[in-house]
């Protein structure tokens, strides 16, 4: 019996293993927080590029080796930060790496918005049993943050369009992850909202029965 237990037990753990969150802001983060601290510690935007490409390079390799994976949205985020870093330096022209965010959200926002249009839900098949919603509250969700990704593209065009390389920087980091956050929690009050209408139509699925 202790045999046949084995296997199931394994991939459970191995689950277990592989459910860190901090792996996926590693991934997330490292590249960008690299370039700011090499930034403000060089004032050159060439070589803080070069502290952007590594970051990245390292925080995929490290994601790989304690997970054994790279999920889909750190691999897009830090191979894209790799890829426009890398082609700043070799036509040494930062504006691949300003317009990075705007191309990422820009795609997220588009995907978001293009998903609903075709009658699919791509945050739910992103969050998965993250969040446990109603089918109007995840189409809600999806257009309040496919508007907002759409947003976050046209605010970092107007930043590195109109700002120094030092203010651009700290929008970069922390400023584009601290207005995600910001708008997560204004998203609170509507997830409960939708919670209770959960509930409700759950209580009177079990008095019809």
């Amino acid at each position: 019996m202790a045999d046949e237990q084995t296997p199931t037990a394994e991939p459970a753990a191995a689950a277990q293993k592989r459910a860190r969150p901090w792996v996926r802001a590693v991934v997330d983060y490292v590249g960008p927080v690299a370039f700011v601290v090499g930034y403000f510690a060089t004032h050159d935007f060439l070589k803080a590029t070069w502290a952007l490409v590594a970051g990245s390079a390292l925080g995929l390799v490290l994601g790989f080796a304690l997970e054994r994976r790279v999920a889909p949205m750190p691999l897009l985020t830090g191979g894209a930060a790799l890829a426009a870093g890398i082609l700043t330096l070799v036509f040494k022209n930062p504006v691949f790496v300003k317009m990075k965010p705007s191309a990422i959200n820009l795609a997220l926002g588009l995907a978001m918005l293009g998903g609903m249009a075709a009658g699919k839900n791509p945050l739910r098949l992103l969050l998965g049993d993250t969040l446990q919603l109603t089918d109007a509250g995840w189409r809600k969700l999806t257009l309040r943050y496919g508007l907002f990704f759409l947003g976050l593209a046209v605010l970092n065009e107007a930043v590195w369009r109109t700002q120094s390389d030092a203010v651009w920087a700290l929008f970069r980091m922390p400023g584009l992850p601290l207005l995600a956050v910001l708008f997560s929690f204004t998203q609170v009050p509507a997830l409960l909202k939708d919670a209770k209408a959960r509930e409700a139509a759950a209580r009177a699925a079990e008095t019809q029965d």
